[in-house]
């Protein structure tokens, strides 16, 4: 993969045409986005996506599947390693053991226009695919954990 970098979005393109050209010649990639600072960067090596239970990855990658599909792919583009952290109460602490979790009853009750239980065996059948595909890794932790946990991952590039 060549060199990808964030061009922010208030930088006007076309009075960059030179500049666009010649990364282009050295196959560098520009991808825009919004930048607090500065009008280029380079991604970070790992990203932190964390979802605040089972519930909220599942309704990721069954009803909002096209926008976390490019998210994932996003982040593998630029070369970044996107790490999903689930938090949970309920003892998931990978997704082995995701694939034995099933949403209890009471849960499905509480989540309103629910058709079915969520299992967690089509769930880690869909995160281990999501790997396979776009690079991005899952982990699971308790909420307690979860702060922790980030700054780990941001300090040392994505490493499990």
């Amino acid at each position: 993969m060549g060199i990808v970098l964030i061009e922010d979005t208030r930088q006007q393109a076309s009075k960059h045409i030179a500049k666009h050209q010649a990364f282009e010649r050295m196959g560098v990639t520009l991808v825009r986005s919004k930048l607090a600072h500065g009008d280029y960067a380079l991604p970070p090596k790992v990203s932190v996506d964390t979802k605040q239970s089972i519930i909220e990855l599942a309704a990721d990658i069954d009803n909002d599947h096209a926008r976390f599909k490019r998210e994932c792919e996003g982040a593998r583009d630029a070369g970044t390693q996107l790490v999903v952290l689930v938090e949970n109460t309920c003892g998931v602490d990978s997704i082995e053991s995701l694939a034995e979790w099933v949403e209890p009853v009471a849960s499905f009750k509480r989540r309103k226009h629910a058709k079915r239980r969520i299992y967690g065996s089509r769930l880690a059948k869909a995160c281990l695919t999501m790997e396979k595909r776009y690079g991005v890794r899952f982990e699971f932790c308790t909420p307690f954990e979860s702060a922790e946990r980030v700054l780990e991952l941001l300090k040392g590039g994505g490493e499990s």
